[in-house]
């Protein structure tokens, strides 16, 4: 299993996860629900409108944390936004309620992927996996 596989394993098991950026010198985190894997990459999107696309635009070093029950995930990365008509058509396949939303009030969703992107999965008290991604 490929490191990107093992990644989108995990996020769908969690179904939930934090995308966790900084604001300036503040750290910030939300919850995301949303992922698409396309050609070996997982990509994320969010409204371009919003402080989280401002946050990872001006630091694009941020981490993705995931759990599964006593397990979680850290995946960490440099964002990289994307403008690939074949990465758009595949959100649209996997939320297109999101995507008329976005639609229907002039919204752009800003995809992004992570660019040396390393995980680890843990238990609490130890690595169960580690790799890049």
């Amino acid at each position: 299993m490929t490191g990107s596989e093992k990644v989108c394993e995990f996020l769908a098991k969690a179904k939930t996860f934090f995308v966790l950026t900084t604001d300036g010198e503040q750290p910030k985190g939300r919850p995301f629900g949303l992922f698409v894997p396309v050609n070996g990459k997982i990509y994320f999107g969010c409204g371009t409108f919003k402080n989280v696309y401002r946050q990872l635009t001006t630091n694009p070093k941020i981490e993705i944390l995931a759990l599964d029950g006593m397990e979680f995930m850290r995946y960490d990365g440099i964002a990289t936004v994307v403008n690939d008509e074949a990465v758009k058509t595949a959100f649209r396949a996997a939320a297109p309620q999101i995507m008329e939303m976005y639609d229907k009030n002039g919204w752009e969703m800003g995809i992004f992927y992570l660019e040396n992107g390393h995980a680890e999965i843990r238990a609490i008290m130890d690595v169960k996996d580690e790799f890049d991604v």
